[in-house]
């Protein structure tokens, strides 16, 4: 009986969400929500959309901001990652978390990106800015 109490306790104890995640270090961003890490992992940040660098809808303008923004806060930084799925071009799509922030959110607060309708499903803080 007192290890069932022990547990119920141990539930009940509130924990950080992302505490709980595995960490990697991001070795460099090349736009605003696609980063590799220093293993050479490729990350694209689920759940948004930030302006393209290169093609026919490229906003070079507001891509570089976006990217400067994302390697500024990042590049050499330990961060907790919830690894979600895997994209057509194999990169690992997943949340990113840089001390209690959740990076994608940060990202649209700030506007340097918009919240990528067709996949946001994938992360819960989405519905609340919806």
């Amino acid at each position: 009986m007192a290890i069932i109490s022990l547990l119920i306790s141990l539930i009940s104890i509130p924990f950080s969400a992302y505490g709980a995640l595995p960490t990697t270090i991001i070795q460099s961003c090349y736009d605003g929500d696609t980063c590799t890490a220093i293993d050479g992992e490729k990350i694209r940040l689920a759940c948004i959309d930030t302006p393209e660098l290169k093609g026919r809808k490229a906003d070079p303008i507001a891509a570089k901001k976006a990217r400067d923004f994302l390697n500024d806060l990042l590049v050499n930084e330990e961060v907790y990652i919830k690894r979600i799925t895997h994209d057509r071009y194999r990169r690992t799509v997943a949340e990113l978390y840089k001390n209690g922030i959740n990076v994608q959110e940060l990202i649209v607060q700030k506007g340097y990106g918009k919240i990528y309708k067709r996949y946001a499903y994938q992360c819960e803080w989405t519905r609340s800015l919806n």
